[in-house]
C-alpha cells in the first residue's frame, strides 16, 4: 500500500488502477496490520451493510490482533468495546441511545444559532488579515466551539480537546507516542467531567449520558463520548478544508455557488464525494468467506473499504473525477452505509452549509495561498484533509 506524501495528497489514480484490476486488493500497512481493500462502489455498499462482515476485533486473526502495538485492537484505544467494535443488537442498543440527539430538526434549533454566531465572529476576526490558515483560524476553532457546546464541555478546555483530537488521529512520526499521551489526556479528563455532570448535570449531551438512571452502564459512558468528541471534530474540520480547497481549486465551480446560495446543500454533498473526509471506512471481519467480484476473502479476515476510491467510481457516478455542484442523485459513501451509518452526519452537514456558506460570501477573493502540491496532508488511516490550509482573502 502507497505511503508517500504524493500519494497521501492525490490517491486518486492510484485507487482508479485499483478499480479495474484488482478491486478486492490484499494490502499491508507499515504497522503489520494488513487488510483486504474494497474500492468498487457497489462492493463498497455490501460491505458496509451485509451482516457477514462484522464491527467485532475478536473475530480477527490473532496475528492481526497482535500487529501494530503488540496489543490486541479494542485494548489499543485504551477505551474497551465500544460503539464502534459492537454489531447489532448490542449496537443498535448503544446508538439509540444517542441517535435522538443528532437528528436534524433538533440540530438546527439547539446549534443552528450557535454555528451561525460561531461563524460570523471568526469571519470577523479574520476580516483584517491578508493571508490565514483556514484551518488554524477557522475550521478547527468552529468545529472545537460547536462539538463541545453540544456535548457541555466548558470553553476553557476547548483549545486543548482540539490538540487532542489532532493527536489521536493524525500520525505525526512519533511512533505513536503523542496518540497514546492523548489518548490518555482525554479519557483521563472526560472521566472526571463525567463525574461532575452525575452529580450536577446541565442541558448537554455529556449530562444525559451521564445520568445514573439512564441506559448506559459508566463504563460505557466514556468511550461513547470519546468517539462522538474525536469523530465529530475532525469530520467537520476536514469537510471545510477539503471542500474550500476543492471549490478554490475549481473557481467556474466556486463562481457558481456565489451565485447561486440556493445550491448549498447539493454542493456540500458534492464536496463530500469529491473528496471524502474519511478515506476508509472502519475495521470489518468476514464472519464466514464471502465471495466479492472475482476474490472469496476467507473467514476472520478484516477487511476496509477505500471510502474515497467508491467515491469516484463511473459506474456509480458520471464523470466522477470532475466537480459538478449540481450533480443530482449523489449517493456517495462518506459517512458510509447501513446500520453503522455516521450518527452525526446532520451536525457535519448543518455546519458545512453554515461555514462554506459563510466563507464564499464574506471573502470573494479568496484564493489558494500555496501550490496544492505544498500543502502537507494528514497521514491516518482514518480521516483525510490538509493539515493546513494557507489562502489569500483578497485579491493582490
Amino acid at each position: 500500500m502507497p505511503s508517500g506524501p504524493e500519494f497521501v495528497a492525490d490517491p486518486y489514480g492510484f485507487y482508479a488502477e485499483l478499480r479495474r484490476s484488482r478491486p478486492v486488493h490484499f494490502v499491508r500497512f507499515r504497522n503489520g496490520l494488513y487488510a483486504w481493500l474494497i474500492t468498487r462502489y457497489a462492493d463498497a455498499r455490501l460491505v458496509l451493510s451485509d451482516p457477514r462482515f462484522s464491527k467485532d476485533p475478536g473475530h480477527a486473526p490473532s496475528d492481526w490482533r497482535e500487529a501494530g502495538r503488540g496489543k490486541p485492537l479494542e485494548d489499543r484505544s485504551g477505551l474497551g468495546a465500544h460503539l464502534l467494535t459492537f454489531d447489532p443488537p448490542e449496537h443498535t442498543r448503544l446508538r439509540g441511545v444517542v441517535a435522538g440527539f443528532f437528528q436534524r430538526r433538533r440540530l438546527a434549533a439547539k446549534l443552528g444559532g450557535v454555528i451561525e454566531e460561531t461563524v460570523e465572529m471568526l469571519l470577523a476576526r479574520m476580516a483584517t488579515a491578508d493571508e490565514v490558515d483556514l484551518i488554524e483560524r477557522f475550521a478547527a476553532p468552529m468545529q472545537a466551539t460547536v462539538i463541545c457546546e453540544m456535548l457541555g464541555i466548558p470553553a476553557a478546555h476547548r483549545a486543548d480537546f482540539g490538540r487532542w483530537c489532532d493527536d489521536v488521529v493524525i500520525s505525526r512520526g512519533t511512533g505513536g507516542e503523542a496518540r497514546v499521551a492523548a489518548m490518555g489526556k482525554l479519557v483521563e479528563y472526560i472521566t472526571g467531567i463525567v463525574e461532575e455532570k452525575a452529580a450536577a448535570p446541565g442541558d448537554d449531551v455529556i449530562s444525559a449520558l451521564a445520568d445514573p438512571d439512564g441506559e448506559l452502564t459508566r463504563d460505557e459512558v466514556v468511550p461513547m463520548i470519546f468517539l462522538l468528541l474525536v469523530a465529530g471534530y475532525e469530520t467537520t474540520i476536514n469537510l471545510v478544508g477539503n471542500g474550500m480547497l476543492a471549490l478554490m481549486r475549481n473557481p467556474g465551480q466556486l463562481s457558481l455557488l456565489r451565485g447561486r446560495p440556493d445550491l448549498l446543500e447539493t454542493a456540500i454533498e458534492e464536496l463530500l464525494r469529491y473528496d471524502s473526509v474519511t478515506e476508509f471506512s472502519t475495521w470489518r471481519f468476514t464472519l464466514e468467506p464471502v465471495r466479492i467480484a472475482d476474490t472469496v476473502i476467507p473467514a476472520g479476515q478484516p477487511v476496509l473499504v477505500a471510502l474515497a476510491a467508491a467515491n469516484r467510481d463511473p459506474d456509480a457516478f458520471a464523470d466522477p473525477d470532475r466537480l459538478d455542484l449540481q450533480r443530482a442523485d449523489n449517493a456517495h459513501l462518506s459517512f458510509g452505509h447501513g446500520v453503522h451509518y455516521c450518527v452525526g452526519a446532520a451536525l457535519a452537514r448543518l455546519e458545512g452549509r453554515i461555514a462554506i456558506g459563510g466563507l464564499i460570501r464574506a471573502f470573494p477573493e479568496m484564493a489558494l495561498a500555496v501550490r496544492p502540491e505544498e500543502l502537507e496532508w494528514k497521514s491516518s488511516l482514518t480521516v483525510r484533509g490538509p493539515v493546513r490550509l494557507p489562502v489569500r482573502l483578497r485579491s493582490r
